[in-house]
């Protein structure tokens, strides 16, 4: 925006004409009008107190002026700074603030140029919103769209395993089967991660025994490591442990997440460990597969991962990875 009026230029402005016009005037005055007064000469005594009189004039002005001045300056200012910190003090957008167009100065450009900052922000904000929900009505649309399709799939190969087929024909059905499972898992996962992410998956934190937990979860998972022969070497204290203010499904999730991704990825090691420490308040699985690096047929894009990462986040916990060509360490621990 153009300006129109410079603040400082009618600073200057004004302090230049009281320290210059005074001493002009006196300058005038001595040489017109103090070469005689009523007929007698205008003694040096006279013309000092004249003269003091006027430069503390100048001084005293001087300083009104200029506190004047930046008492408004300031009071300006600190209302634009009071406008700038009402988002961090209530976590919104702060409000425009009041512009006199006709003055247009240097604070005014600056208050002009903050509230099209204010209204850039809140048109992003407002595009980003719509694009979240569009994009999380297509999500589940697409969820909901796609499972039409995979069950249809799933009957004719059901259907085909009925027929009299070869060897190869079956290992083939049964893949195809297996896929169609994935398919549906990774479909779960992401229409899941989509509604945590939009804050409608319900959080209901609480005290939680953790020890509890564990065993509860691993009693669950036990049939499925058992069928798998992996081999369970589980440390869980019966006599101590330690409380999180965490929500007991989510944690539950988040671990069936991890027992999910040793039975796809790591089953091939036959071992997993489980450890729950009290002492540092911590939960840690390892397993002997080929490590979080190497390829998978069954590796996905990571969904599972990033709603486990987000919901320890949100517990304000965290899950340190340790992988390499040994296996993979995780230790579930406090932020």
């Amino acid at each position: 925006m153009k300006q129109t009026r410079s603040l400082f230029r009618r600073f200057l402005k004004v302090h230049f004409l009281f320290i210059f016009l005074p001493p002009i005037v006196l300058i005038f005055f001595s040489a017109f009008f103090g070469s005689s007064i009523n007929g007698a000469k205008l003694n040096t005594l006279n013309l000092f107190y004249v003269t003091l009189l006027l430069f503390s004039f100048i001084i005293v002005a001087f300083v009104v002026i200029s506190w004047l001045f930046f008492l408004r300056l300031r009071k300006r200012l600190t209302r634009l700074q009071e406008a700038m910190s009402y988002s961090a003090n209530h976590n919104s957008f702060p409000k425009p603030i009041s512009v006199q167009s006709d003055r247009m100065d240097e604070i005014d450009q600056l208050g002009s140029s903050f509230n099209w900052m204010i209204q850039q922000l809140e048109d992003s904000r407002k595009r980003e919103y719509e694009e979240e929900l569009l994009r999380h009505r297509l999500i589940a649309n697409l969820s909901h769209d796609l499972r039409t399709p995979l069950t249809i799939l799933r009957g004719h190969v059901t259907r085909l395993n009925k027929e009299s087929i070869s060897v190869k024909g079956q290992s083939s059905l049964t893949e195809i089967n297996h896929t169609i499972t994935r398919v549906g898992d990774l479909m779960d996962d992401l229409l899941s991660y989509t509604l945590l992410t939009s804050g409608k998956y319900p959080f209901e934190p609480t005290s939680t025994d953790i020890g509890r937990l564990i065993r509860a979860s691993v009693a669950a998972w036990y049939p499925v490591f058992e069928e798998k022969e992996i081999q369970l070497d589980i440390d869980l204290p019966t006599e101590e442990t330690f409380y999180w203010e965490a929500d007991p499904k989510w944690m539950t999730r988040i671990l069936d997440n991890l027992f999910q991704n040793i039975i796809r990825h790591a089953a091939e090691g036959k071992y997993v460990n489980i450890v729950v420490d009290v002492e540092k308040e911590q939960i840690i699985v390892a397993d002997r597969g080929p490590g979080m690096n190497n390829s998978s047929y069954e590796r996905g894009a990571g969904i599972g991962l990033s709603t486990s990462n987000y919901m320890l986040k949100k517990m304000k916990l965290k899950a340190d990875f340790t992988s390499n060509d040994n296996g993979t360490r995780v230790a579930i621990g406090r932020a």
